[in-house]
């Protein structure tokens, strides 16, 4: 892999607007060069593989800036770190030149088993302090900051003594790691768990975070998924509006992972941030009042061409959280 020329820079957060590089687009991208600002790879579908993936992405790499993001750094768990998998994420970033290197405030497996899911940890001192610990160690490995993102969530912990945000802020302050702010993992965690997304997004340190995630999810009436599967929905680009007024400056990408449509089509939905944006500078800062699923007033819903009707879909199909693996890549 040709090593870019491009010096990274972990604390950047100019990139503009980007899209996750997937498979079904690989074609598309080298031959028309689509004028997207950048690409995020997963990083585990290009550490271990050999041939055509490592061949695209280092064409890609050398036209457009190249951010990694990984599923399996379990920062969370109690295993020790593989201390394998961060010296082949470290060379990867180095060859790819990536602009900075995330994961999830998460843990995905204990005794070396992976549940190929993200799953969360309680929120407390001692916890606090563990993956703190460990950041600092994957940091002087990774030799640049580590960006983490915020889970979207399905079940909490009665041992935990502080909210998400709370734990978040913190983890940033006393680790000097950086944040991946995912507004659409804010909205699913503040339904499934009738918190304020604002009272979330008010306490995150602005200064902290160096990009936006935004993805379409599934609403079940009772609970969000995380799904990955279809168009932002309204809710979610007002919440990315908000955040905007509040001061969070960042580089925006586009999620789109299950059923994914053509190139144009994925391009143009992360073109509506600009909109968002723009109105963002024009109008005072957003009164983001979201009725909580104790409330009597009903939740909006998804725009129609964001899920598939009712009646398209299986009754008894149960939608999962987006999950990646090397099988992806051809």
């Amino acid at each position: 892999m040709t090593d870019s020329n491009r010096e990274p820079s972990p604390t950047a957060s100019g990139l503009g607007l980007g899209v996750g590089l997937r498979t079904a687009h690989f074609a598309h991208i080298l031959e028309h060069q689509p004028a997207v600002d950048w690409f995020e790879i997963i990083s585990e579908n290009f550490m271990d593989c050999q041939g055509r993936p490592l061949y695209v992405l280092d064409q890609i790499a050398e036209r457009y800036p190249i951010v990694m993001h990984g599923v399996s750094m379990s920062i969370g768990s109690s295993d020790p770190l593989n201390l394998e998998y961060l010296k082949k994420l470290k060379r990867l970033a180095d060859e790819t030149g990536a602009r900075w290197v995330s994961d999830h405030v998460c843990w995905t497996g204990i005794a070396s088993k992976n549940t190929h899911d993200l799953l969360p940890i309680p929120y407390h001192e001692e916890s606090l302090r563990h993956v703190c610990d460990r950041i600092r160690i994957v940091q002087e490995i990774l030799e640049r900051p580590l960006v983490l993102e915020n889970p979207s969530t399905y079940v909490t912990f009665r041992d935990s003594t502080m909210s998400e945000w709370e734990f978040i802020r913190r983890m940033t302050i006393e680790s000097g790691c950086q944040l991946l702010l995912d507004v659409n993992n804010v909205y699913v965690s503040s339904v499934n768990h009738d918190f304020s997304p604002t009272e979330y997004l008010d306490s995150i340190p602005a200064d902290r975070v160096v990009q936006f995630h935004l993805a379409g999810h599934t609403d079940l009436g009772t609970h969000c998924i995380d799904t990955h599967d279809g168009r932002v929905v309204d809710r979610v680009w007002e919440l990315f509006r908000y955040a905007y007024q509040r001061g969070i400056r960042a580089s925006t990408l586009l999620e789109w992972d299950a059923n994914i449509p053509e190139f144009d089509v994925l391009h143009a939905e992360v073109l509506k941030a600009k909109a968002y944006l723009s109105s963002a500078q024009a109008e005072p800062l957003d009164d983001w009042d979201a009725p909580s699923q104790s409330s009597n007033m009903p939740r909006p819903l998804p725009t129609e061409d964001a899920v598939a009707p009712a009646n398209e879909r299986r009754r008894d199909a149960i939608p999962q959280p987006a999950l990646f693996s090397r099988a992806e890549v051809e």
